[in-house]
């Protein structure tokens, strides 16, 4: 009666260690997946913007993040848009963050700049940045974006884009990255130096939304490594 017992309670210890065991590993999971969760990178990214140079500037435009000065043109209505959508379209391709829903950033932003004591573009940013709860915001800006007049393999006018985008640290509004591309397509006869990237277009003369994408993946060359 007694090895019986005491077969009967081995049996229950087993069942309770791997019970216990069982517990152990999802709290564990749990605890990995909830400190995960925790250190996610919010991002927020602001609507993009035309810029167009001051009077008496020529054809210069000064970021208003950084301050760099750099050469503009002609900017297709709606262009803006356009760049913020690649934009966004690599950032969703990419592990570590989480995108804030633009609309509800759209929104905050909106809120936020229109208020009669805003501050500084920064502050404005910072503050939009804060009220969202955001690790990082990226705003963008369009300097020139010209669509090519012509056919795939006869142009009578390349494309030509110029953009720059800046990501924030909204704790402290410190500039972490910056991306800027200026190219107008030239033929392979006019720049042999540059007959990578006529190859990657397909050798053929891209569109404005074509040089855009391949811009933008030059530019992410750099993006921060938000799996670190």
């Amino acid at each position: 009666m007694l090895t019986y017992c005491w077969k009967n309670f081995g049996f229950i210890a087993k069942i309770v260690f791997v019970v216990l065991l069982a517990f152990s590993i999802t709290s564990q999971a749990v605890e990995k997946k909830s400190e995960s969760a925790k250190h996610s990178n919010r991002i927020a990214v602001i609507s993009f913007q035309a810029i167009t140079p001051e009077a008496g500037t020529g054809n210069a435009v000064r970021c208003p993040i950084c301050g760099i000065v750099s050469s503009s043109g002609k900017i297709l209505e709606g262009s803006e848009k356009i760049v913020e959508e690649v934009f966004i379209n690599k950032l969703n391709k990419l592990d570590g963050m989480e995108l804030i829903p633009f609309a509800k950033v759209q929104s905050v932003y909106k809120r936020i700049s229109s208020e009669k004591q805003k501050g500084t573009f920064q502050e404005t940013l910072k503050k939009a940045g804060n009220e969202l709860g955001a690790d990082y915001l990226a705003v963008g800006f369009v300097y020139r974006y010209v669509e090519r007049v012509g056919y795939k393999y006869s142009s009578e006018r390349p494309a030509s884009v110029v953009f720059e985008i800046h990501l924030l640290k909204t704790a402290d509004g410190s500039i972490i990255w910056r991306g800027f591309f200026d190219k107008t397509q030239k033929s392979l006869m006019e720049n042999v130096l540059d007959i990578s990237s006529f190859l990657r277009g397909g050798a053929k003369w891209v569109t404005a939304r074509e040089l855009t994408e391949q811009g933008m993946d030059n530019v992410f060359e750099t993006f921060p490594d938000f799996q670190d």
